[in-house]
């Protein structure tokens, strides 16, 4: 079984990007891996932005890296790149934070000109923090992403197929076979 650490980048509780990160949270779970769900903009605002390396969210955020063996990193895209608060606490992990790390990322948006935002603002901060693998990532749109009146998430049946495969490559790079293919 690995560790998976989900990180939320969004500094909305309520947001798109959040809930579906928790909802491919499920699915990481049955696939028998120890999900940890980490959303940064519970970390204090004057820890990341006034750069404290020594504040224990901080301290804790890196320590919940170092032991994950696989990170997934969601983010909505703001301005044709990923949010501030994931930028934040990016720049104030050890810069090699994610060495022998397999990495997801992940983004919504609500238009696909901001699709290339994974692999122009995001893949290359992942890379340059020694991640051993970052996997195909994917953008979803806001549209195909609808929260319930009961609080459950639907994802439209294009954009769950995409998730599924990209979840599952993850899984199968941190060297586990996908046991729920037919999970959504």
């Amino acid at each position: 079984m690995a560790t998976v650490l989900s990180v939320s980048g969004s500094p909305s509780a309520s947001s798109r990007t959040n809930r579906l990160l928790r909802h491919l949270d499920t699915r990481l779970t049955a696939q028998g891996h120890e999900v940890i769900p980490l959303d940064v903009r519970t970390i204090p605002a004057e820890a990341l932005l006034g750069a404290d390396f020594r504040h224990p969210a901080i301290v804790e955020a890196a320590a919940l890296f170092a032991r994950a063996d696989g990170v997934v990193i969601g983010t909505p895209v703001y301005k044709a790149a990923y949010s501030g608060v994931l930028k934040a606490l990016l720049d104030l992990l050890p810069q090699y934070a994610l060495t022998g790390k397999t990495v997801l990322p992940l983004a919504t948006g609500g238009t696909t000109a901001h699709v290339l935002a994974i692999d122009y603002a995001l893949r290359p901060v992942l890379s340059s923090m020694g991640a051993r693998h970052v996997v195909q990532g994917w953008f979803t749109l806001d549209k195909d992403i609808s929260v319930g009146e009961d609080g459950g998430l639907a994802v439209a049946p294009e954009a769950t197929e995409a998730l599924t495969q990209v979840l599952d490559q993850f899984s199968e790079a941190l060297g586990r076979t996908p046991v729920l293919a037919a999970a959504g």
